[in-house]
């Protein structure tokens, strides 16, 4: 009988773990169930989880009602313990029988209960039963790991019969030829510094350019070729196959024309045979191209987000600078001012407008600027674009152009075209300070498998060339990120490729750059090539209109504003007052849903900011056309994704934010003009 309350280990019976504070109990269920195993006693909770540290047992008998830790407070933390979580907890209880009493056992992780005094035949039998379990869940992973190293011997004595038997049945001439055949280099080398080559597949000459056996004959060879920032990768990763048998690297290799390759190096450490020093068995796998894809993608989720950024401040940057301008053309207006002061508004005004260009050149990058792109004929740009270039370039810079003759027409946005354009051939007299030639060409191109970044199909290709200083290879995968630039402090923004860049994005195409420090950089504006003909623009009149502060005030046309900018709302409201016109505001979407409820035949036309919360402005002309059809209606917006603002009807038009006070009235007066108005409200026209 083994001695109560030691944990004393025998291999060949099961533990049975009593935990009870009265010195009685133990000593009955000691002898109750010795027969079955090696019962081990414990006076309290804390003795218990002690033991359960150290040995595993079959079952565990547990008191309920202990001073200090209770029988639930332990099987808690039994429960809790990894090595004692999945072990059977009988509860031991004199007087709580109840419903409440036993659910909480069982809810701490009892599996019975036993009540006292013990019926000896159900106590044995209770445990005998788990024990059983226990023995039984023992020999069946005794035997399973018994056949997990048969197996193991198994398949290893059959690896080294297939491993013989290869070696017999293939000769080195049809090994090499399947060698040759993979996109992969084999090879085996020492494990000691420089780590020479024992043996390279034939496959390495494609890769590398050098045949094996110059890796073979020369020791130090292929690690003197691994660029100098990537050895200690390669020490790294060989120290750590010898502790754990394998090891995977990545690193640069140069080829035999001077190009860097990403090479990526996994192998193993050979076991040694006989009196052979072990050696590196492993394999090469040129990375290269993934490795640029990836960048590339990288660099695509960077400029998207970049690009989610710009758009998203635009709306709210616009609706500022439409309030300055604004609130400047009523200043003017309704105020004298001396000379010197109105410099300083000029100068004022000047400002915001920049400002509103760099929005809308912000826009551009971020790809959700409107456009309408058509076919434009590359000819009818050039002379256009001469005319604008030929002042800013200076007696230094020579333009010439060189256009092919059947080049076709680009299918695009011809203002953005000129921007971009413009850019680029500004950019490149910033690269000539002591003078050059820019040569601006355009030539037809396919798209195909050389150029992944657009897809396959015809293409109309921009370039600009200049013979300047170059950019350096560092900077030049940076050159289309916004407000990156290379020139000094105050002269340039950095959005001149990047809005080009998106800009040719939005538009279906890309825009590519190669560079050469000291002799110069091509720039290529790619843009899908349209199968209509283009046509030629003619040049616009200019449009009379009759002012709206000519009518009487009965005849006076009545808009309603919409506009969820206070500031704006009431800025604009009162220059289309000031022109003539009667103006009813809404602050927002729904309170001109209202307005236009209670009286929908009151308003000619209909003036709505686009992004307002809740109902938006597309929303509020749905809405007042359902109640009189062809209702004039304009857009204004200073920033709307371009699907969402293409879905307005085509009779509405688009006033972009910051507007002129001549934009607004003109367009006011367009859809006046257009018929939809009743003529008993047309008394201006």
């Amino acid at each position: 009988m083994p001695t109560r309350g030691t944990a004393t280990e025998t291999r060949h019976r099961p533990r049975i773990l009593a935990v009870d504070d009265d010195e009685r109990n133990l000593m009955v269920v000691e002898e109750v169930l010795s027969p079955l195993g090696e019962v081990v006693c414990a006076r309290s909770g804390e003795e218990a989880l002690r033991y359960l540290l150290k040995d595993e047992f079959a079952v565990i008998l547990l008191d309920v009602l202990m001073p200090g830790m209770d029988g639930y407070e332990t099987a808690n933390l039994i429960r809790q313990r990894e090595q004692s979580k999945r072990t059977p907890i009988i509860f031991l209880s004199a007087i709580n029988k109840e419903d409440a009493h036993m659910l909480r056992g069982y809810d701490a992780g009892a599996v019975d209960y036993v009540f006292k005094p013990f019926d000896t035949l159900i106590l044995r039998s209770k445990v005998a039963v788990f024990v059983d379990l226990f023995e039984k869940t023992r020999e069946i992973k005794e035997n399973a790991a018994q056949e997990q190293r048969l197996l193991q011997a198994n398949l290893r004595a059959h690896i080294e019969k297939l491993e013989a038997e290869h070696a017999l049945r293939r000769s080195k001439e049809r090994q090499e030829a399947v060698l040759r055949a993979l996109p992969v280099v084999f090879y085996s080398r020492s494990t000691e510094p420089p780590y020479p080559a024992l043996f390279v597949s034939d496959s390495v000459a494609a890769l590398t350019g050098f045949s094996p056996q110059r890796f073979t004959s020369e020791p130090a060879f292929g690690i003197s070729r691994i660029h100098p920032d990537d050895r200690k990768k390669i020490d790294e990763a060989h120290a750590d196959a010898i502790r754990h048998g394998v090891y995977t690297c990545e690193y640069r290799w140069q080829a035999a024309d001077g190009s860097w390759k990403m090479v990526l190096d996994q192998g193993v450490l050979a076991p040694a045979e006989g009196d052979q020093p072990r050696a590196f068995f492993g394999t090469l796998l040129d990375v290269t191209d993934r490795r640029h894809l990836e960048e590339q993608l990288a660099q695509a989720r960077k400029m998207e987000t970049i690009g989610q950024l710009t758009g998203g401040i635009a709306h709210d940057f616009n609706n500022l600078l439409a309030s300055v301008l604004s609130g400047l053309s009523l200043i003017e207006r309704r105020a004298k001012l001396p000379e010197s002061s109105q410099k300083v508004l000029e100068m004022t005004r000047h400002a915001a407008q920049q400002g509103a260009e760099l929005i809308n050149r912000m826009l551009a990058f971020s790809r959700r600027q409107q456009l309408t792109p058509a076919a434009v004929s590359v000819p009818a740009l050039a002379e256009t674009l001469e005319r604008m270039l030929a002042p800013v370039l200076g007696g230094l810079i020579r333009l010439r152009w060189k256009i092919d003759p059947d080049v076709g027409s680009p299918h695009a946005d011809r203002g953005q075209i000129e921007l971009a354009v413009m850019n680029l051939v500004l950019n490149a007299r910033d690269a000539m300070p002591q003078g050059g030639t820019i040569t601006v060409g355009a030539e037809n191109r396919a798209g195909g498998s050389d150029t992944p970044e657009v897809e396959p199909g015809d293409y109309v290709v921009l370039y600009v060339e200049d013979t300047g200083v170059g950019i350096p290879p560092q900077s030049l995968a940076k050159v289309v990120e916004p407000f990156f630039t290379t020139k000094e402090v105050g002269k340039g923004t950095g959005l001149g490729l990047s809005t080009a860049y998106g800009f040719a994005r939005q538009s279906g195409g890309t825009l590519r750059i190669s560079s050469e420090v000291g002799r110069g950089t091509r720039v290529e504006l790619w843009l899908p090539r349209s199968q209509e003909v283009a046509d030629v623009p003619t040049p616009l009149q200019p449009v009379a209109t009759q002012p709206a502060s000519n009518v009487s005030p009965r005849q006076r046309p009545e808009i309603l504003l919409v506009d969820d900018a206070a500031d704006l709302r009431e800025l604009t409201a009162a220059i289309l007052i000031e022109r003539g016109f009667s103006v009813r505001t809404a602050a927002g979407g729904a309170e001109a849903l209202a307005l236009m409820e209670r009286e929908p035949d009151r308003f000619d036309v209909i003036v709505t900011d686009f992004a307002m919360p809740l109902v938006s402005g597309l929303d509020v002309i749905r809405f007042a056309r359902n109640l009189r059809s062809g209702w004039p209606a304009i857009i204004i917006s200073g920033y709307a994704d371009a699907s969402s603002i293409g879905d307005r009807p085509e009779d509405v038009a688009l006033l972009g934010k910051p507007f002129s006070d001549e934009a607004l009235v003109e367009a006011i007066m367009n859809c006046l003009n257009n018929g939809a108005v009743s003529d008993a409200r047309r008394g201006v026209v």
